[in-house]
């Protein structure tokens, strides 16, 4: 917290030095076409520069020593302690030649290992889960991945280059990665909404891998998702009289979306049905709070940005890709147990 609070001054700081900068380079220049030079404003724009100079490596030096102090807590039991064959752990591997980052927490580190699948593409999960699955790691190593294009992972591999085939890849990577640390001959797998489908892919390629799958927020068709979304938050916003979200809903026109600005009209409609459901009672815990998560000691300052960069930029180059699969028709059999976990008050 207080790295970032420092780090959001810093840039202030930067930006107004900068901004002087560039008025005094300006004013510098009409003097000298008026012939009334002041002496003293170049002094000035000396100054000014030197301390944009210091700010600026004292930035770039706070930046790197976030992402090199980044942790993630010791479990600890009601008494404080820590229990002695517990793991708690940031690790950076490198999967098919990309270097992305996992977490291994556990009371016991001889347990089933649960390999979590977070949703996006883009998105990062590392601190949700620790704050709202706890429960796991008493039972679990629970891992969670950063995926490429996502969180501290953001840059193993290009936006560009990154398919549904990548994460299968370095899925698997992974899998047989842990397999062979924790001297285990499966692992079990859950994925939530992105991650879901991911789950589908690594269980019906590599079924000999895992004991069972667990997905939440199930996407099954996603061109069929991403309609049911539209008509539903069209439904709900003409019924409340939202004319503001029904006017953009309409002009944006009936998804799937392509291009640079998908990710743009699919929030319209996915924040919400995000909302309506925060309003929902029935509804104790929604399961999110970014400032709580992009806080948390996992992620450096770096990463904080590209939490957010994933779920822009990665999610819009991916997702448009994800159109063409409908399980019910692509995944008709998978030789390990599945389970589903349906929120019934869920209407994303």
């Amino acid at each position: 917290m207080i790295q970032t609070l420092l780090f959001l001054v810093l840039t202030v700081l930067m930006v107004v030095a900068l901004i002087e900068i560039l008025l005094l380079s300006a004013y510098c220049v009409i003097a000298r076409i008026r012939k009334k030079m002041n002496p003293n404003l170049l002094i000035r724009i000396k100054k000014t520069a030197i301390f944009f100079a210091v700010v600026m490596i004292l930035n770039v030096g706070l930046i790197i020593h976030s992402q090199l102090t980044a942790s993630t807590p010791h479990i600890v039991d009601g008494n404080g302690n820590k229990p002695e064959n517990s793991i708690a752990e940031l690790k950076k591997l490198e999967l098919n030649g990309r270097k992305q980052w996992i977490s291994l927490r556990g009371w016991n580190k001889d347990a089933p290992v649960l390999l979590f699948l977070a949703g996006g593409p883009g998105g990062t999960q590392m601190a949700a889960v620790r704050h709202e699955l706890a429960e796991l790691e008493k039972h679990f190593v629970v891992v969670n991945w950063d995926q490429p294009g996502s969180g501290k992972s953001y840059y193993a591999e290009k936006t560009e280059n990154i398919t549904a085939e990548t994460y299968i890849q370095d899925g698997y990577a992974l899998t047989e990665y842990l397999k062979e640390r924790f001297s285990q001959e499966k692992i079990y797998l859950m994925g939530e909404s992105w991650g879901s489908a991911l789950g589908i892919f690594l269980v019906d390629k590599y079924p000999e891998s895992y004991h069972a799958f667990i997905g939440t927020g199930q996407m099954v068709a996603f061109a069929d998702t991403e309609r049911m979304d539209y008509e539903k938050a069209l439904e709900i916003a003409k019924s409340k009289g939202n004319t503001t979200v029904t006017k953009r809903l309409i002009a944006n026109g009936k998804p799937p979306y392509y291009g640079k600005d998908m990710v743009w009209k699919s929030a319209v409609y996915l924040n919400y049905l995000g909302a309506y459901m925060a309003e929902n009672p029935e509804i104790h815990n929604s399961g999110y709070n970014t400032l709580r998560d992009i806080l948390s000691s996992e992620y450096g300052l770096l990463d904080k940005i590209n939490f957010f960069r994933g779920i822009i930029n990665t999610y819009n180059h991916v997702y448009q890709q994800l159109y063409t699969i409908d399980m019910r028709t692509d995944y008709t059999k998978l030789d390990v147990p599945v389970y589903f976990l349906l929120g019934r008050h869920d209407v994303n």
